[in-house]
Parts: C-alpha cells; structure tokens; sequence
C-alpha cells in the first residue's frame, strides 16, 4: 500500500469518527441512528473508522452519509482525495421547526446555560424521541345530565 493511499484511509478514518462524534455529542444519535438516517450500513461505517477498505468508498456511499449527517460531501471528497470541483447534490430545505424546538436548541448552544441543564434538556428530547407510541383512545362521550 502507497504511502497516500494510507494517508488518505488515516484521514477519511478521522472524518469518519469527527462526524460520528459531533452526532453522538450534538444529537444524542447511536451508531445505528447514524446508520439509519444515512441508509449507510453499520459494517461500513465501522470499516471507514478502522481505514479497512480495499477500494476507496462508493461515491453514493460518501454522499449519503455525509447528507445524512447535515455535512457537505466534497468536504469528504476532499478528505478521500477526490475531484473537488463536481457539484454536489443541493441540500433540501429544512422542514419549519416549532418554536419550542428552536428555543430549546438555543439553550442548548448558549454558553450562559449550565452543562447540568444542557443535560436535562438532551435527556428528556431522548425520552421523549425514542418512548413507545401512546396508543390512540377514542374520546368518552361526556354524560348529560338528566
């Protein structure tokens, strides 16, 4: 193996584990969060962190990957010594977000809040994603009064 062929393994490796980092860290995602949001498989995503691969990526592979993750993939195509210059694929519009969301994401990123509360707030967001759905009740006519 070259001498580059391993720099770039090392350094696509330690993209890999950055954006793996910053999705733990900023979303609370698990590995197999990760891979599901990027349609990029748990084998793979472990074989680029470990620079095990015989072949660079498939190219679909990076760019759904890094999508998935809300990074740019000529980054990654940078890192993997790719062309920089083909155009990436334009990012989609994020759906409207709730106030609330919004306001709790800034707490999250405000220096003034402590990391206690920071905490917290991840916590419950986790709870509340991942808690079993309430089962949907039919509403109770209300009695009348005879």
């Amino acid at each position: 193996m070259t001498d580059s062929v391993h720099a770039r393994k090392i350094a696509f490796a330690s993209f890999v584990r950055k954006a793996l980092a910053d999705a733990r860290a900023q979303r609370a995602w698990t590995g197999t969060e990760v891979s599901r949001r990027t349609g990029v498989s748990r084998q793979t995503i472990n074989r680029w962190v470990r620079g095990e691969w015989a072949s660079d990526p498939e190219a679909e592979r990076v760019v759904a990957f890094c999508e998935g993750l809300g990074l740019n993939p000529i980054t990654a195509f940078g890192v993997l010594g790719w062309d920089r210059t083909t155009a990436a694929r334009p990012a989609p519009a994020p759906p409207p977000m709730d106030p609330d969301v919004e306001a709790l994401l800034r707490r999250l990123v405000d220096p003034n809040i402590s990391d206690a509360e920071k905490f917290h707030i991840r916590e419950t967001i986790r709870y509340l994603a991942y808690r079993p759905k309430l089962p949907k009740t039919p509403q109770k006519r209300a009695k009348t009064a005879s």
